[in-house]
């Protein structure tokens, strides 16, 4: 069992790259997202 399958991940495959890689993107797409709004909205830059 990996430590990965430890926490709240307690499913078989909780760390497969898969999952991983499109956990990452899903985070990261929100945060950019979250910034590009804050500076549309701060600066009105449309």
């Amino acid at each position: 069992m990996s430590d990965l399958n430890r926490g709240i991940m307690k499913f078989e495959g909780a760390d497969s790259p898969k999952i991983v890689t499109i956990s990452t993107v899903i985070v990261l797409g929100s945060i950019a997202l979250l910034i590009l709004w804050a500076l549309q909205s701060a600066y009105a830059l449309n």
